[in-house]
This record gives structure tokens, sequence and C-alpha cells, in this order.
């Protein structure tokens, strides 16, 4: 009787580790086919403004689109550089949340309703270059005197 109860525990015990073994193998495979690179588009182009405060403002705008990485905006170029991911996003969703909060860019007008509520600093000219070179312009203070 005893030879019988240890030769059935033998071969639960036995039955046992195989099957923890073939679960290992299970998660492995698993782990290594959910890995997938994630391809990030990188985009730069011209957005109205005028200071630190729109530039927050701006870059806060373009963060909040779902898939973009980094934002950053350069005043005196008035161009923004973005990072995004564009599998989750393309460069009009950009535009459009940018437009959104205000700020005319090479596309998309700004929204009247949001230029109104800009602080005073931040009321840019809807005529402005967006200069991309980097070069910068000398104001031209001909029509009045300093």
């Amino acid at each position: 009787m005893k030879k019988v109860i240890l030769s059935v525990v033998a071969i639960a015990a036995l039955g046992l580790t195989s099957c923890k073994n073939e679960t290992k193998k299970v998660e492995e495979t698993t782990k290594t086919e959910v890995s997938k690179e994630i391809a990030m588009t990188d985009l730069s182009f011209g957005v109205r403004g005028n200071c630190g405060m729109c530039k927050s403002t701006i870059e806060k705008a373009a963060n909040s689109v779902e898939g973009v990485a980094s934002a950053n905006w350069d005043v005196d170029k008035k161009k923004i550089d973005v990072s995004f991911d564009d599998s989750k996003t393309d460069a009009m969703a950009i535009h459009k949340a940018i437009a959104a909060s205000g700020y005319d860019t090479e596309k998309v007008a700004g929204s009247e309703e949001a230029y109104k509520d800009l602080p005073g600093c931040c009321k840019y000219d809807h005529e402005m270059m967006m200069n991309q070179s980097g070069e910068t312009k000398s104001e031209d203070h001909s029509d009045h005197n300093h």
C-alpha cells in the first residue's frame, strides 16, 4: 500500500513540474510578441505669437493632442518643432489645437473667440510673418517717433 501511495505522489509531482515549465514558455513567447517600436514624426511649422506667455499657451495646446511627445515654440523664429506618434494623431490635428487656443498657424487661422481672450501682450499682428529662417527683422519705426 505504501508503494502505491508513493508511486502516485511521485507521478503527481512529475506532472505538476512539467506543466509549470510549459506555462513559463508560453509567457515568454507572449512577451516578445507584444513589444513593437513606435515611430515618431518630427514636424516644424510657423505659428504667430509675441512673447513667453504665447510660448506657454502654444506649447500647451500642442501637447494636449494625444500622441504628441514634445512641442517647442521659438519666439524669434515664430516656429514650432513638434514630435508626435503618427499612429495616434496627424499634423492637422496639431494645427487645429493651436488654432483653437487663439493662434494662427501656417494652415489654420486662430479662433477669433480665443484670440479675444488672450492677454494684451499676446495680441499678435495677423499679418505677422512666420519667420522660419531665423533671420531677425528690424521693426520699421519711420512712421512714428520714439
